[in-house]
């Protein structure tokens, strides 16, 4: 059993947190609203009124925030997880944020003589639940081995990708390429839906061949059933593209596409669809085939 101070308890920070609590660990939580706390105090974990409450005898503290920003407010702010962390204590943030974020908290945190790793996962809400999230690794590989086995409580594939920073750096790259095919699988379901094609066995025979994927695997029969109701929010999707595209200047490298499908999510929050799941860039591309009827709202 290990003192886990879970800091973030949204669509995916609060099934991770009962995964721990499930596991047997000694768990104190705190999120801004006060519901997802009461859950998890419900199912036995403490509630803790700052982060640097929750810190304060944690061995491990978990921060699971949404933007960088908060991040920063979380753990280097004055009532934040730094102010109590005791030496050698393990701070991973699996939150999705600028890898020069994770940086920043990473060196900060060393002065403090607290280890870090940055861990973002992708495998949405579902992935959340069911503990089968790919979690990607930044930090030295000793610090990884020590958060292995908590980490096996949360996902399926865990993976060490380098150096602190490289875990964000893999989450950008793949939040390109689901952002990417869920635009290519938007259009092929407008045009197989234009030319009267039975969608059903269609998008069964693809997810099948070369052109199988999760998205179609995991998204399509609600994109069919223009169900968009959250797992993944264009407002969360948004704010992750403008860390990709702010990787890649950075690097210098050009990534044409993924500014086109930025600018999808860009109109989709113009149009006041932020809060549906990223799969509603189904909609976008109806709207732009002269196709879209009555816009979907959550729920």
């Amino acid at each position: 059993m290990t003192a886990i101070g879970f800091i973030g308890l949204g669509v995916m920070g609060k099934p991770m947190a009962e995964h721990l609590v499930r596991a047997g660990h000694e768990l104190t939580v705190r999120n801004r609203s006060e519901e997802p706390v009461r859950a998890l105090v419900a199912a036995g974990a403490k509630a803790g009124g700052s982060a640097a409450d929750v810190t304060a005898g944690a061995d491990v503290v978990i921060t699971m925030v949404p933007d960088s920003p908060d991040v920063e407010a979380v753990v280097l702010g004055e009532d934040g997880v730094l102010s109590t962390a005791r030496q050698r204590l393990l701070l991973i943030d699996m939150s999705t944020v600028r890898p020069d974020t994770a940086r920043l908290v990473a060196e900060r945190a060393q002065a403090r003589g607290v280890r870090f790793l940055d861990a973002p996962v992708s495998g949405g809400e579902v992935g959340a639940v069911e503990a089968t999230l790919s979690i990607m690794v930044g930090g030295s590989a000793e610090d990884f081995d020590a958060a292995l086995p908590i980490l096996q409580s949360l996902g399926k594939t865990i993976v060490h990708v380098g150096p602190v920073g490289s875990g964000q750096t893999v989450k950008a790259a793949n939040q390109l390429i689901v952002a990417g095919v869920i635009e290519l699988v938007s259009e092929a379901i407008v045009l197989l839906e234009a030319h009267g094609v039975d969608m059903s066995p269609a998008v069964k025979v693809l997810a099948g061949g070369l052109a199988g994927n999760q998205i179609l695997e995991r998204k399509a029969a609600n994109m069919l059933a223009r169900k968009f109701d959250p797992g993944f929010r264009v407002d969360l999707h948004h704010k992750d593209m403008q860390i990709v595209q702010a990787a890649a200047r950075d690097a210098g490298v050009a990534i044409p596409v993924t500014a086109l499908v930025a600018q999808m999510l860009v109109s989709l929050r113009s149009l006041d669809r932020g809060s549906l799941d990223h799969s509603a860039i189904l909609t976008l591309i109806e709207d732009l085939s002269g196709r879209g009827g009555p816009r979907p709202t959550v729920g």
